[in-house]
């Protein structure tokens, strides 16, 4: 997978590529992250990137020439099965969400900033919108992160255990189970005795159970979406 991130502030999104899983899955090249800096397309003499808004609202704009410029250029050298714009108003990134994209090979991600992109950019060119929650953040570079890294790690071969990812919190609308390490007793704390049993038909009836009660206490939205009422 090569994912392209178009951003105004670069320095923000390099460091987590560099570490950890991430790392790995491009080390191994399984994956291929290229930031690319915004102004570097723009033809003003002061590489600026924004401009005021129309109708006198609040805020500066995201020009349309240098995002036009940018995403052209990269799609002359290949072609992209998503063009992402992260924004507040798109739609809000889950599970399910990263392991669609987990199964394309080519993405953009247009981190959103100031007041947004000039619409017609949007109209012309972003196949997908999404948001990282229902809050408003400085710029679109941190949720550019978390999808990469959610989708990245999602990459056959990326985790040394891959059925790990399939166990993860929210892949069936569950969250996980809680988990334990040794000792099996620390300071009167005790391991439930089912985890020690080595029956793994106990075991893993436990874990759902208990993903399952989890879920409905502290997730009662996903809950009803386990139980197919949402």
């Amino acid at each position: 997978m090569r994912i392209d991130i178009i951003t105004v502030l670069p320095e923000i999104i390099e460091s987590p590529f560099k570490h950890s899983i991430i790392k790995r899955a491009q080390d191994k090249g399984l994956a291929e992250i290229h930031v690319h800096n915004l102004r570097d397309f723009s033809e003003d003499k002061h590489r600026r990137v924004d401009d005021y808004s129309f109708g006198k609202g609040a805020g500066m704009v995201m020009a349309i020439q240098p995002i036009e410029k940018a995403i052209e250029t990269l799609k002359a050298e290949r072609d992209y099965d998503e063009i992402i714009f992260t924004t507040p108003d798109g739609g809000v990134f889950d599970q399910q969400e990263a392991n669609k994209l987990s199964l394309k090979k080519n993405l953009i991600i247009l981190c959103g900033h100031y007041k947004g992109i000039d619409q017609r950019i949007r109209d012309t060119y972003i196949t997908k919108e999404i948001s990282v929650g229902d809050f408003v953040l400085t710029g679109g570079e941190l949720a550019a992160a978390i999808i990469t890294d959610a989708v990245v790690r999602l990459l056959p071969g990326v985790l040394s255990d891959e059925t790990s990812a399939l166990t993860d919190s929210f892949q069936d609308h569950l969250l996980s189970p809680p988990v334990y390490t040794r000792p099996a007793e620390y300071k009167g704390m005790k391991v439930p005795e089912v985890l020690l049993s080595g029956n793994d038909k106990l075991v893993e009836d436990w874990k759902h159970d208990q993903a399952i009660e989890r879920t409905k206490t502290l997730r009662p939205d996903l809950y009803k979406k386990y139980l197919g009422e949402d």
